[in-house]
């Protein structure tokens, strides 16, 4: 019997061991490749061709939307399942718009993981109750949340990644090595995404991309 081949991407080490330690325990389930970065995971998707990638939505230098978005156009046999810590109207949106069949509570994958992929393997979808409840409203309201929407500026996908990338504190320079692009085509782009968003500082850009949640922070404890 074929084995299912699965990609998993998180950038938490201890998060990622104990979801490979599930999905392990599973015959005939085989982790085929991790990925610390959503770049990573859509290099080693593109190279590997795994049925199933489970991919963390707030990952460095990739987001796990627009890296699913990039898996999916590569290869549309490839089913994504979205792990994530929230489960906001506008992010489940913004999961199903980027084509995964899947949306995991990160808080709920000890106990549905296994059920999540298994659904995914069977071609079905999987959602939780909340996401088929965001999903019910979209449709009864007729469309109208979308109408809210446009006027929110639209990015490319080089631009959201550009967007990203500098959130997370690279430089230009590095932006165009992670790109692949000189370094006056790298500072085009973020020229361009300042412009298209009416930004003015790398502060509001952060902003920005934590709002629209293409980074995530990590909330520190302060020492009692």
């Amino acid at each position: 019997m074929k084995s299912l081949r699965i990609l998993l991407a998180d950038d938490h080490d201890i998060v990622r061991r104990g979801l490979v330690a599930i999905l392990r325990s599973r015959a005939g389930w085989d982790v085929c490749a991790e990925a610390e970065t959503g770049r990573q995971a859509v290099e080693k998707a593109r190279e590997l061709k795994p049925d199933i990638a489970i991919l963390d939505i707030g990952m460095p230098e990739l987001n796990g939307l627009d890296a699913t978005r990039q898996i999916v156009l590569a290869d549309k046999n490839i089913k994504v399942l979205i792990l994530t810590i929230s489960d906001s109207d506008n992010l489940v949106r913004a999961v199903l718009e980027a084509g995964a069949r899947g949306f995991l509570l990160k808080s709920d994958a000890a106990l549905e993981l296994i059920n999540a992929v298994e659904a995914l393997h069977a071609d079905r979808t999987f959602f939780t109750s909340r996401v088929s409840d965001v999903m019910l409203s979209g449709f009864r309201d007729g469309g109208r949340a979308r109408t809210t929407e446009t006027s929110i500026p639209t990015l490319t996908a080089r631009e959201r990644e550009v967007v990203q990338l500098l959130a997370e504190g690279k430089s230009t320079k590095e932006v165009a090595y992670l790109l692949g692009v000189g370094v006056k085509t790298a500072d085009t782009h973020r020229t361009n995404v300042m412009r298209k968003l009416g930004l003015h500082s790398v502060s509001a850009l952060v902003l920005y991309a934590v709002r629209n949640g293409m980074i995530q922070v990590t909330p520190t404890l302060t020492p009692q």
